[in-house]
């Protein structure tokens, strides 16, 4: 399987929402449904005042993610999946969606927690360095940061080790990892911020 060599472009997801609307079956698979359980079990915190999830895609985990915060920004870089996420989550007042292509473009505001669920491989080394970055200046003190990453073959920049490690290396002045969850088919990785464990 030939990898691609740089952060995948926008057109590679919208002709995969664009062909089906729910490509990876987040709605469906009982692989997300136990990933999603796990995710939100691992969260440190039961409640968070701000949060971020870079990746919405559809909003199946969005709608369970938005019941743990105050404020939840979800971002996504492909319309047809905006479109579908912000109907799922119509009813949720404190759930504001963006259409972005991290780390180029980001929201503003600071957050306790940044959730980046199967995202990071779909960009190369250099692009996950920006995204620390980004992170880094907009978590706010004591903030928690989520990876969760599927750890087989595929065809992106990066595997699921590869980004998680990557990002882990990239953050780890500030970040420390708290918890590590390895299943058969991905890996979760909880990052706190230094302070809240000195």
């Amino acid at each position: 399987m030939t990898r691609y060599d740089h952060s995948l472009p926008p057109s590679y997801f919208d002709e995969r929402y664009a062909a089906d609307p729910d490509p990876w079956q987040f709605e469906t698979s009982d692989y997300e449904r136990a990933k999603y359980a796990a995710t939100l079990d691992a969260l440190p915190r039961a409640r968070y005042a701000t949060a971020l999830e870079v990746g919405c895609s559809i909003g199946v985990l969005t709608e369970a993610l938005a019941r743990r915060c105050d404020a939840l920004a979800s971002l996504d870089l492909a319309e047809r999946a905006l479109a579908r996420a912000r109907d799922r989550c119509r009813d949720l007042s404190h759930v504001r969606f963006e259409l972005a292509q991290v780390p180029g473009q980001w929201p503003d505001g600071t957050f306790d927690l940044i959730l980046l669920s199967e995202v990071v491989y779909y960009l190369d080394a250099d692009d996950v360095a920006r995204l620390v970055d980004r992170v880094r200046g907009c978590l706010r003190p004591g903030g928690d940061v989520v990876l969760v990453h599927w750890t087989g073959d595929t065809h992106y920049p990066l595997t699921g080790d590869e980004a998680a490690e990557l990002f882990i290396a990239g953050a780890g002045d500030q970040l420390l990892v708290h918890d590590r969850i390895r299943s058969d088919k991905y890996r979760l990785d909880v990052l706190v911020d230094r302070e809240r464990l000195s």
